[in-house]
């Protein structure tokens, strides 16, 4: 089983979601993850200190080890179910990186555990997709 350590220094309510269950799905039974829920000042700071990018952000992960890491979820959450994102963070934690099969990936977790994330970046994909099929039949 995995081993989850969820901590919250909001004052706000953290969603009741089954992330435990996400993330036996995702990395495995043997994965330990540290889950922080923090405001944005954390984010921002984490950015600047890890990432060397002076922006907040919704939500980050670092892999500690093979089988470790930690994610950070800003509350409240903007644009993006916190289901959502915290799939998105396993997913870098996988190893993915942002492209066509991390886009494949988060559909195909958000479709098993009958999550409605729908980002802007799915829509667009989606449209882009129409249009190249457009273009095929066209020819």
């Amino acid at each position: 089983m995995s081993n989850l350590a969820i901590a919250n220094l909001t004052k706000r309510k953290v969603p009741d979601l089954p992330f435990a269950k996400y993330l036996e799905k995702v990395l495995g039974q043997k994965y330990e993850l540290s889950l922080v829920f923090c405001g944005p000042a954390l984010t921002h700071k984490l950015n600047i200190e890890r990432r060397h990018k002076d922006k907040v952000s919704n939500v980050l992960s670092f892999p500690l080890s093979k089988n470790s890491g930690e994610i950070f979820i800003k509350l409240p959450a903007t644009d993006f179910p916190v289901a959502q994102l915290f799939i998105h963070a396993l997913l870098h934690l996988k190893g993915l990186t942002h492209g066509s099969k991390m886009e494949t990936e988060e559909r195909k977790y958000l479709a098993l555990f009958d999550i409605n994330g729908k980002s802007q970046h799915h829509r667009r994909v989606r449209h882009r997709d129409s249009l190249d099929q457009a273009r095929r039949l066209r020819t």
